[in-house]
């Protein structure tokens, strides 16, 4: 399978990919992350309201293979998650990861979080994960 890495996104090592469309954040997981995975049985992430913290845990993936934490690639306050993929997980291997497999929308606090070294672009995020 032929793994895409959008060019309008920014990406974490762990994995977690965020777009940001003026204040809001939408993060996700990449595909290569889901690949790896395998089959995801539970998704945990926060509440609407809840705040969360850049390089904390915002929730957890589950699959046949691992527990994984969700890192938070920017501080904010959730808006939105994504209900569905909530409620059958499993579609995050069907679906576009980056458009109806998105997890949560933030609010973000301070847009410059996303110019650290520990942000990748999508190029340098793909030069890591063929590297692994």
């Amino acid at each position: 399978m032929q793994l895409e890495f959008p060019d309008d996104l920014k990406y974490l090592e762990t994995h977690e990919y965020v777009r940001m469309d003026g204040e809001i954040a939408t993060i996700g997981i990449s595909a290569y992350a889901i690949e790896q995975l395998g089959d995801i049985v539970f998704l945990e992430l926060p509440e609407v309201g809840d705040q969360i913290e850049k390089e904390g845990s915002c929730g957890s993936v589950e699959s046949v293979k691992a527990v994984e934490d969700l890192n938070a690639p920017i501080t904010g306050t959730v808006i939105d998650r994504n209900e569905e993929i909530l409620e059958s997980p499993e579609r995050l291997s069907e679906e576009d990861p980056y458009i109806e497999g998105w997890l949560m929308k933030v609010r973000v606090k301070d847009p410059d979080e996303l110019e650290g070294d520990d942000i990748y672009s999508a190029e340098e995020y793909r030069e890591m994960v063929e590297g692994e």
